[in-house]
């Protein structure tokens, strides 16, 4: 038997640099997808180069497809046909060598090749450089943002009539090919969740990022002190009258009222009593209070802190549609939206909003602010709710004022009404449920 013939490793290497140049058009196309323009607008910032050039290619992801598409499919179609023609011959020879039949050996060989070239094309090809290019897109996309735009320039026509083609065919389906690129609340609150989890961001942190992104969806109404809970001071008092609910008042700034709370005329401050009693002038209510601004209760609390940023004094009166007053809102409660409860604006006689049991239920004040809860036991609250609370929850389920020991289960809890104050919902104990849905009871 003849000698075999070298093998041709040369054709070996050429098929090889074929299959890394489609990894890296591979890779070139995900990192520059990818990439996120915010970082790369701060690599543009700071000079990085590449970063401006893969922001225009990012503009128009139809042509970067398309471009990087015109060189991984003629890699493709070489590298498969070449390593056929190029190796196909020589691994049948080694098989007939072995003591195949002639017959037989040139099929095999050939299918020995492809499939060699299809895996190493899968691997090196795609699979790998794609994962490098998720693991740093923005650095990728500018490195290989000029090459990817010289393909561009050089195959224009091409890329032309392939992202055309591709723009026909999604107009005839009916759809847009730009997506809406916006991260929703939910998405951002997952990954604040994942940072946290991964060490990026502390836990208080966390906390507080949640907090501002929760009272940027809010209505200033979930917010606000309710009128129920408010400290007011009647203008119509005589000065003995003012004197004791000044000294009684727990709060540096009080809602001036004529007769009942639902009359609010202004708001007076604690220093401008001080300094018209040092000066001995008269305690007359209405020259020393200040003007406050009335907010609707259904605009966002963003909203209500711009108006608390141009008022005379730093609070808010509420007021529904029908002009009724429902509360106040100062910084002080938009603070506590985000970063919880402070014990120095709290009465120490009061309990705080939730307290772990022993058995790990939940024993929640009905004033707690639904959201907080619902981040808490990871449920999921309805966008177009009513109510503010967890009190406003239970009667959004029930439909009525329930009475002590009634309860409805939630998503897997179970809310159990055990306190009223009247006919206001002042404690439920919430813990886990063996069944979910909602029942209640």
């Amino acid at each position: 038997m003849a000698p075999l013939p070298p093998f041709p490793w040369i054709d070996v290497a050429i098929i090889f640099a074929l299959i890394v140049l489609n990894g890296v058009f591979a890779m070139s196309e995900l990192a520059i997808v990818s990439a996120r323009k915010a970082r790369l607008e701060a690599m543009a910032r700071t000079g990085y180069r590449g970063a401006r050039t893969a922001l225009t290619l990012a503009a128009d992801p139809g042509k970067i497809l398309s471009t990087t598409q015109i060189g991984i499919t003629l890699i493709g179609i070489l590298a498969g046909a070449y390593s056929g023609a190029s190796l196909g011959g020589p691994v049948a020879a080694r098989l007939h060598f072995l003591g195949l039949s002639a017959a037989t050996t040139e099929s095999i060989g050939f299918v020995i090749v492809i499939g060699i070239t299809t895996y190493a094309s899968l691997v090196i090809g795609e699979l790998v450089p794609k994962q490098i290019a998720l693991r740093a897109p923005e650095p990728l996309a500018a490195a290989m943002a000029g090459p990817v735009l010289a393909l561009a320039w050089s195959t224009a026509p091409v890329v032309w009539l392939l992202d055309s083609s591709s723009g026909l065919l999604f107009r005839l389906m009916g759809l847009k090919r730009e997506s809406e690129e916006h991260v929703t609340a939910e998405e951002l609150h997952l990954i604040v969740a994942e940072a946290s989890k991964s060490g990026v961001i502390e836990e208080h942190e966390r906390s507080i990022i949640s907090g501002v992104v929760r009272l940027a969806d809010r209505p200033v109404r979930e917010v606000m002190t309710p009128r129920t809970d408010i400290e007011w001071i009647d203008a119509t008092l005589d000065d003995a009258g003012l004197r004791a609910a000044l000294v009684a008042a727990s709060h540096s700034r009080l809602p001036v009222t004529e007769g009942s709370v639902d009359t609010v005329i202004g708001v007076v401050q604690a220093r401008d009593i001080a300094v018209a009693l040092f000066k001995g002038e008269p305690l007359d209510l209405r020259a020393l209070m200040r003007q406050a601004p009335i907010v609707l209760d259904q605009i966002d609390a963003m909203d209500a802190l711009d108006a608390l940023r141009q008022a005379e004094v730093p609070m808010a009166l509420i007021h529904d549609e029908y002009g009724h007053f429902e509360g106040i809102v100062t910084p002080a409660d938009l603070l506590a939206a985000i970063a919880g409860e402070f014990a120095s604006d709290t009465d120490p006689d009061d309990a705080p909003s939730v307290v772990t049991r022993d058995d790990g239920s939940l024993l929640v004040a009905g004033q707690m602010a639904v959201d907080m809860l619902a981040e808490r036991l990871g449920i999921d609250l309805p966008e177009d709710r009513d109510y503010a609370t967890v009190a406003g929850l239970a009667l959004a389920v029930f439909r009525h004022l329930p009475g002590e020991g009634e309860s409805f289960i939630e998503q897997g809890w179970k809310f159990e009404v055990v306190d009223l104050d009247g006919r206001r919902i002042d404690k439920l104990l919430v813990s886990r449920a063996r069944t979910a849905g909602y029942r209640p009871t």
